[in-house]
C-alpha cells in the first residue's frame, strides 16, 4: 500500500489501447471486419465516450444482443448516479441530495447495492474513500466551471468556505435502510458525489453482464475505465499504455499487458483550471481540501 493515501476523488481517465480496436465501417459509431471484429461508440453516458469491443469472432448478431445488454446496463447506471438531473419515474442520486434533511427516499435496490459498497470501501480505507465528500467538491466544480465559462473571472473556492462544508461530510450522515429500499441524507447542507467510483462501478456491472452472457475477448473503454473480458482469442492479452503525466499526448509512463480485469488511473491533466497562472486540478486531497500534491498521475 502507498505510503501516502490521500487522494479520494478521481475521476478516472488517462488510459489508451494501443492495439487497433476497430475498423472503417459505415456508420462512425459502429465497425467490423471480416474477421468477426465488432465495435461501438456511445455518447450518452457518464459525459464522455464509451466503446464496446469484440475479437471473440461473434457474429453481427451476437455482438448486437451483448453490445445492447452492456448499453443498457451503462445506461441504467447513468442515470441512477447522476448528482445534476433527476428523471422522469426515477429517484436518483441527484433526488437524494435534494431531499437532504428531509423524509428517506425510495431508491432503486441497485442503487442501495452500490451505496453500501461504498460504505464498505470506506470502512476498508479508513475513512480515505467517502463519498460524502460532495459539501466540498460542488464549490471546486462550480469554480472549475466559472473558470470555463470566464477566465477573467476565474476564482480559488474560500478557505474558510471549503472548512464548513468540511463540517458536512461524515459518512454517518448517509442513512440506507435496505429493508425498507430507502436513502436519507439527514444533514441538509451534506450531499453525495460519486465520480470517484460511479463510473468505474457501471463497467464492472456492464462487464459481469457480459460475463454471465458468456462473451469472450471483448473490452470495454467508457472514458478511460478499460475492463479487459478474458483475453485475445490466441490467450495473449492487450497491450494498454499509461499516458506519461507529463507530457499525456505525446508518450507513454509505460505499458501494460491485461488480460480479464480493470485497468484506470486519474491524472492531474484530465480536468483543471488556472488562476494566477496556477493550474487547479480535481483530485483533492481530503485533509486540506485542495487539490491534492503528492502524484501527477
Amino acid at each position: 500500500m502507498l505510503k501516502h493515501r490521500k487522494v479520494l476523488c478521481i475521476i478516472c481517465a488517462a488510459l489508451a489501447v494501443l492495439p487497433l480496436l476497430c475498423a472503417c465501417g459505415n456508420d462512425p459509431n459502429e465497425a467490423s471486419d471480416d474477421t468477426g471484429t465488432h465495435g461501438k461508440s456511445y455518447f450518452s453516458y457518464f459525459d464522455t465516450v464509451s466503446y464496446i469491443y469484440s475479437y471473440a469472432g461473434d457474429s453481427a448478431e451476437r455482438f448486437d444482443e451483448l453490445s445492447a445488454e452492456a448499453s443498457a446496463i451503462l445506461s441504467e447506471y447513468n442515470t441512477l448516479f447522476d448528482i445534476y438531473h433527476e428523471y422522469t419515474g426515477v429517484n436518483n442520486l441527484c433526488t437524494v441530495n435534494r431531499n437532504a434533511g428531509g423524509a428517506p427516499v425510495p431508491v432503486d435496490e441497485k442503487l442501495i447495492g452500490f451505496l453500501e459498497y461504498a460504505k464498505e470501501l470506506y470502512t476498508a480505507t479508513n475513512g480515505e474513500f467517502n463519498i460524502m465528500l460532495g459539501a466540498v467538491l460542488r464549490p471546486w466544480h462550480d469554480a472549475r466551471e466559472q473558470a470555463e465559462s470566464d477566465p477573467a473571472e476565474a476564482a480559488v473556492p474560500d478557505i474558510a468556505l471549503l472548512g464548513e462544508k468540511a463540517k458536512h461530510t461524515d459518512l454517518s450522515l448517509l442513512e440506507i435502510d435496505a429493508e425498507n429500499g430507502t436513502v436519507r441524507i439527514s444533514d441538509p447542507e451534506a450531499s453525495v458525489d460519486v465520480g470517484a467510483m460511479g463510473k468505474g462501478y457501471a463497467v464492472e456491472m456492464a462487464a459481469q453482464r457480459l460475463t454471465d452472457l458468456g462473451a469472450e475477448s471483448y473490452v470495454l473503454n467508457v472514458g478511460g475505465n478499460i475492463r479487459i473480458i478474458g483475453a485475445r482469442p490466441d490467450g495473449t492479452g492487450w497491450v494498454t499504455g499509461i499516458k506519461d503525466p507529463s507530457a499525456p499526448n505525446e508518450r507513454f509512463a509505460l505499458k501494460l499487458d491485461i488480460k480479464d480485469i480493470s485497468c484506470v488511473t486519474s491524472g492531474v491533466y484530465e480536468r483543471y483550471f488556472t488562476v494566477n497562472g496556477v493550474r487547479y486540478h480535481h483530485i483533492i486531497d481530503k485533509d486540506t481540501l485542495f487539490p491534492s500534491e503528492y502524484y501527477s498521475s
